[in-house]
This record gives structure tokens, C-alpha cells and sequence, in this order.
């Protein structure tokens, strides 16, 4: 009686000494207030600018422990937008991202380095043609939560990587007459990312 009296006192003493584990919260991405962009060297003298205008998935973390990060991102092929028709249906086309093939592009993640006091890199996979390749992203965020006019907790986010196009087997393109090409291999990306809390 006296060693189990004993035990639980033990049990009550670490309780108030260690830190309570708090579960990891979902979030899920509002495609209404998410783009992902990208940027890409024209005729080697100028950048053209495009976005994906749908782009879902979820995110997952330990509140204040930024290595818990999982993220789990889909992006639809057919939603490019460059603002110009003809050169948003030859990115759809099979010399780019031959969407009837390869309708989404995906991202997930595999671990966390480099935390810093504004973000952290977040290593995971990237899916363009059904060809994987490993990236980093350097995130910044995301931020503290705030309550929209329904209630709902939201949080944000700022992500940014650079990858060859020619690495996920993107390799149309045709040489100019003062030499170089029309489009250029390396590709920026950035995301902007706003996410709702997944309800119990």
C-alpha cells in the first residue's frame, strides 16, 4: 500500500516538472488565398512570371516545435495562368507539363533544417511528369494563428525554391539568332501559402 502511494506521488511529481506534449494541429490550404508562382528566364534577357491558381493540400505541426513540420502539397497542372492564352495552352501541352498525362504536381516533405527565428528549410520531394526529385525549401512563417469573421483559425506562410526545368524532363525549347535560347532552364518558385485549422 505504502509503495504504491509512494508511486503515484512519484507519477504526480514528474507531472508538474516535465513539459505537457501538445498533439500536432492540421491545417488544411485555402486554394482561394494560396498561389503558387514561378519565374523563368525569357530570350535570356527578360523574366516571365506565371502562377498556378489551385493549388490544395495540408500542413501539419507541433505549436511552437518547428522541426514537427509535415507538409503535403498538390498543385493542378491545368490551372498555369501566364496571363496569355496561346502560352498557357503550350504549358499545358506535352512540351511542358503535358497536363492529360500529369494533371497535378506535388510536393512532400521529409524533414526540417536550418530553424531560424523567421522560418526554417523544409526538405521533401518534388513531383513534376512523374519524375521525383529531392528540393529545399526555405520557409518563412508561418505565422502566428488569428481568427477570420467566422471563427476559424488561419496562418501563413512564404515558401521559395529554385529547380533546373530540365532535371523533371522539361527540355522543349529552340536557340535564338544571337545565340542562346527562348526558355531558360533554371525555374524560381514561390508559394504563398494561407491555411485553416482542421476542426476536431
Amino acid at each position: 500500500m505504502k509503495k504504491a502511494s509512494r508511486l503515484a506521488g512519484a507519477v504526480l511529481a514528474l507531472s508538474l516538472v516535465l513539459p505537457v506534449s501538445v498533439g500536432a494541429e492540421t491545417w488544411v490550404i485555402d486554394p482561394a488565398h494560396t498561389v503558387s508562382g514561378f519565374t523563368v528566364k525569357h530570350m535570356m534577357i527578360a523574366n516571365v512570371t506565371g502562377v498556378f491558381e489551385v493549388t490544395r493540400g495540408t500542413i501539419e505541426y507541433r505549436p511552437g516545435d518547428p522541426g514537427s513540420v509535415k507538409a503535403d502539397i498538390t498543385i493542378e497542372a491545368k490551372s498555369v495562368n501566364t496571363r496569355i492564352g496561346r502560352r498557357d495552352d503550350d504549358l499545358r501541352s506535352d512540351n511542358f507539363f503535358s497536363i492529360e498525362k500529369f494533371p497535378t504536381l506535388a510536393f512532400r516533405s521529409r524533414r526540417v533544417q536550418n530553424v531560424r527565428a523567421e522560418g526554417f528549410d523544409l526538405v521533401g520531394d518534388l513531383t513534376i511528369r512523374d519524375v521525383t526529385r529531392e528540393v529545399v525549401l526555405r520557409v518563412d512563417g508561418p505565422t502566428a494563428p488569428i481568427k477570420d469573421p467566422q471563427g476559424n483559425r488561419r496562418v501563413g506562410a512564404t515558401a521559395s525554391t529554385t529547380i533546373s526545368r530540365k532535371d523533371f524532363g522539361i527540355m522543349w525549347n529552340r536557340t535564338i539568332e544571337a545565340g542562346g535560347v527562348v526558355v531558360g532552364d533554371e525555374v524560381k518558385i514561390n508559394l504563398e501559402v494561407e491555411a485553416v485549422e482542421k476542426k476536431s
